[in-house]
């Protein structure tokens, strides 16, 4: 069931209630790409922390903004975050884990990407109550910052575990999905958010497709219908079993029945145009083996859903993908976790969205990851190639527990036009994590320069278990 709301008192059965909309504000420029935060059309790499240290505060949580440049992410060129910032809202305590999901887009149409950071660990009205903090950009890069709008705090915990921004609702303002547990398991809060807007309304959900408990715990989103009018994919578990349960919705849709398209389970997705057809195409990842979750496999595996113009176009079916596939590096075995991560992005320039696959579980947990190549015809495992930290020119070692490809991204940091990949690896040095950065060039991700570098480069105390990359781009 979905309901629209306003901010005043969630009754106890959830009923539709009026949307309170104040005048939305000007557009002076175009809107930044996500990420850019300081508008020079290079993306920059955010990367969330949420088992860091701060101030004595054990699992406060962290984020490290690093910026793009010529040559890639640029580590000494960088912004660090925490609820200790100043100007941030609230503070830095126990458990918060601040960084646990990000999002971003460019809000207040200003030309600077903002950023979006869950903090669900935050306590307010109830323990674990949950928060979203925005981070503006501007051309010196992030600064200044207000929490977003959180109707009904007694009805959800863990607000902000998962996020995603877009006009969901069509109507020219940028939005933003917030997942949480609770009877209201998704909320849409209404655009425009600017630094000193009010609240302009929204609408929350609760779906019986997955459990309260566990709530929606991934969303990703695009335009999957070609219509200039992005959808969401989300994430959670099933109420009886615990199995991954994955749903397209269509947030525009204000009967509260229809508004949900059932996809392949898994517990990641992304969101791009693979075969360059003008409706986006979705990668779900599942890296449970069936033993865990039904709908795995051996070692984990990836489903493409093809876009049409009603949504998931009904003529192609899903394509499925293991290590077993012809064409895809490696083998599938027990524990692999193929599908740990999923980024679509254009690695090659061709105007094709090419898939990057991460496999965390591989060889005793030291992970590595798989890229593949979009055409007209759609995904291809023709030139497929895949990377660990034992393939030349990688900085550093495969070591169990490393965990390398838990989450990837394609994004072009160096302002080519060409996708850059970077994965993490939260695992490593014992849990510190860090982040690896390949350039791209029209033949696919090269590691001929590639960079590395963990919390300790970007400020982030090392104490304790930080899982410096546990959350990425997205």
């Amino acid at each position: 069931m979905r309901t629209r709301i306003t901010a005043a008192v969630l009754a106890a059965a959830l009923t539709p209630l009026a949307l309170t909309l104040s005048a939305p504000a000007a557009h002076a420029v175009p809107a930044a790409a996500p990420y850019d935060f300081n508008g020079d059309g290079r993306t920059d790499l955010a990367i969330g922390a949420p088992g860091a240290t701060v101030a004595g505060q054990a699992r406060a949580g962290a984020v490290s903004v690093v910026y793009g440049s010529t040559s890639g992410p640029k580590s000494s060129t960088r912004t660090l975050l925490t609820q200790n910032t100043a100007g941030m809202p609230g503070a830095a305590e126990a458990d918060d884990a601040f960084g646990s999901a990000l999002a971003s887009a460019d809000l207040n149409t200003d030309g600077y990407a903002d950023l979006l950071i869950g903090t669900p660990g935050e306590d307010g009205s109830d323990t674990n109550d949950g928060t979203v903090t925005i981070v503006w950009g501007s051309a010196s890069g992030l600064s200044g910052a207000r929490s977003l709008f959180s109707f009904f705090s007694t009805d959800y915990d863990r607000y902000g575990r998962a996020l995603a921004a877009g006009d969901f609702d069509h109507d020219g303002d940028t939005d933003v999905a917030v997942g949480s547990t609770g009877p209201v398991t998704l909320s849409l809060v209404s655009g425009p958010i600017t630094p000193t807007s009010t609240s302009q309304g929204g609408s929350g959900s609760h779906s019986t497709w997955w459990s309260s408990s566990s709530g929606v715990t991934h969303l990703s989103s695009g335009d999957i219908t070609g219509d200039g009018h992005p959808h969401v994919v989300l994430h959670g578990r099933a109420a009886n079993t615990g199995h991954a349960t994955t749903a397209l919705a269509d947030m525009e849709i204000s009967n509260y029945t229809d508004w949900l398209q059932r996809l392949p389970a898994g517990y990641v997705s992304a969101v791009g145009d693979i075969d360059d057809d003008g409706h986006a195409d979705i990668a779900v990842g599942n890296d449970r083996e069936t033993s865990a979750d039904p709908a795995g496999a051996l070692g984990g595996k990836v489903s493409i859903v093809y876009g049409g113009p009603e949504g998931p176009d009904p003529d192609r079916a899903p394509l499925v993908l293991t290590q077993d596939t012809a064409g895809v590096p490696g083998a599938a075995e027990k524990g692999d976790r193929f599908g740990s991560g999923v980024c679509l992005g254009d690695v090659n320039g061709d105007g094709y969205a090419d898939l990057a696959i991460g496999t965390a579980g591989e060889n005793g947990s030291a992970g590595a990851v798989t890229v593949l190549y979009g055409s007209a015809s759609g995904l291809t495992t023709k030139g497929a190639t895949s990377y660990t930290q034992n393939t030349a020119g990688v900085p550093g070692a495969s070591e169990q527990g490393d965990r390398f490809g838990e989450r990837v991204t394609l994004t072009d940091h160096t302002g080519d036009r060409r996708a850059d990949l970077s994965v993490s690896a939260p695992g490593e040095n014992a849990g510190d994590g860090a982040i690896w950065s390949l350039r791209a060039t029209a033949t696919g991700p090269t590691a001929s320069g590639s960079t590395s570098f963990g919390p300790g480069t970007t400020g982030i105390s090392t104490a304790g278990a930080p899982g410096y990359g546990t959350a990425l781009n997205s």
